[in-house]
């Protein structure tokens, strides 16, 4: 069986979910009704990172929030997908627009929405605080929890084992 380090080598693409990947699942109401989430200034330093060194980066999210789409996008990720009913035809519309394999894209995903579409990427990955039917079909389960650094480790692992992760940020001083 390959190991997921392996996997790595191939990865060219990086497709995330928002809720409980990007953030803790949780939200704050507003009295108007607005719902508020928190993100990890670390898992966008390393998003950034990836979006510079040319890697693709997406996200694939089943909520709406205008807020999230705006830090995605100052963060330079083009490729916001929000309130999408099928991750699947998502997915298949996004990496067939790229020409894009499955096999070179990382998935993180952490509940039941986020399951079949896992199922078809080559390194299907979690949060550690993710649901056991993903835990169950992930090739790679982060030692941190969604919206606390699981983002920045498979981004910073990835480029690692690509010889990108410090060669970046070593260019920026050239």
């Amino acid at each position: 069986m390959t190991s997921y380090k392996e996997i790595m080598n191939g990865i060219t693409t990086f497709i995330f979910d928002v809720d409980g990947v990007l953030t803790d699942s949780s939200v704050h109401v507003t009295t108007s009704g607005e719902m508020l989430r928190t993100m990890n200034i670390r898992d966008g330093y390393a998003m950034k990172a990836a979006v510079e060194c040319g890697y693709n980066v997406c996200v694939i999210s089943g909520g709406s929030n205008e807020g999230v789409r705006l830090r995605l996008r100052n963060l330079g990720i083009t490729d916001i997908h929000l309130a999408a009913p099928n991750k699947v035809e998502t997915f298949t519309e996004y990496t067939e627009l790229y020409s894009i394999a499955a096999d070179q894209v990382l998935y993180m995903g952490d509940d039941i929405p986020d399951y079949h579409v896992m199922k078809l990427v080559g390194l299907p990955c979690c949060p550690q605080d993710s649901a056991p039917e993903i835990k169950g079909i992930s090739k790679y389960v982060s030692h941190k929890n969604g919206g606390r650094g699981a983002v920045r480790d498979v981004i910073e692992q990835v480029m690692k084992v690509q010889g990108k992760w410090m060669e970046h940020f070593d260019a920026q001083f050239d």
